[in-house]
């Protein structure tokens, strides 16, 4: 064997080997980067979430928004994406308990009872307001003190929280999406999808809850959405009782 073929040789053997490196590095990182995402959303491989959908109340008939679908189809990819399966069931139906599956809840408690549920026993420190009739109060949300009231189509708020209970290592985080409006869940589920490494790199496997703001729906629909804070502390603190309404007296003059 001469030096030119003896060179080409040891090129070619290189060449593999360096690629195989390549690929194994390649793979690793992928391999890392999906445990990562898995343990963010309590799916590891081929476990089993539940997608509670709440009802359209614009209608007499049990509907889902369209805007409430597309939400859902978002948190399909990402649970598809985790090697995980969904099953999907709606917010009248959804009779169990919490930890042992992670669980998409969607919808404001006007229009989902399984989000009034998840509240009362896990946001405390939240009210929002479900009266019907029109009023600037409509769809507000009170966190601690603080009063949000939306501008439809311009401004609407959506929390987004994970939240888990109990002291369990094995315990599936619940994801809740209450937003004033169907289109707000939806810019929070897309909010998630696109930020979930940098939240499970802030929170790890923690809870937390935060609010978010849709800026002009009208125009841009569920795509331009900020962070306006992290209400966690607030919204998981009981807020005080309302103080009695006073006595009346009635002396006789």
């Amino acid at each position: 064997m001469n030096d030119d073929v003896r060179n080409i040789v040891l090129g070619l053997v290189a060449a593999g080997i360096s690629a195989s490196l390549g690929w194994i590095a390649r793979t690793y990182l992928w391999k890392r980067k999906l445990r990562r995402k898995q343990a963010f959303f309590g799916l590891p491989d081929n476990s089993e979430s539940l997608l509670v959908v709440n009802r359209d109340p614009a209608t007499a008939e049990p509907a889902v928004h369209r805007f409430d679908v597309f939400a859902l189809l978002e948190l399909s990819a990402l649970i598809k994406d985790c090697g995980a399966h969904a099953q999907v069931v709606t917010q009248d139906a959804a009779h169990q308990g919490f930890g042992e599956r992670t669980e998409f809840c969607v919808g404001g408690p006007g229009s989902n009872r399984r989000m009034v549920a998840h509240m009362a026993a896990m946001l405390p420190g939240v009210r929002v307001n479900v009266d019907p009739e029109p009023g600037p109060d409509r769809g507000a949300f009170r966190i601690g003190s603080d009063l949000y009231r939306m501008e439809p189509g311009v401004s609407e708020y959506v929390l987004l929280a994970r939240l888990t209970a109990g002291e369990r290592r094995d315990t599936r985080p619940v994801f809740l999406f209450c937003g004033q409006r169907a289109i707000t869940n939806q810019a929070a589920t897309r909010y998630l999808a696109r930020n979930h490494e940098r939240l499970a790199r802030k929170y790890g496997s923690g809870s937390f809850v935060l609010l978010l703001k849709v800026i002009n729906s009208q125009a841009y629909g569920p795509d331009v959405v900020e962070l306006v804070a992290d209400v966690s502390k607030p919204a998981q603190t009981a807020l005080p009782a309302p103080d009695p309404a006073p006595r009346t007296s009635h002396r006789a003059d």
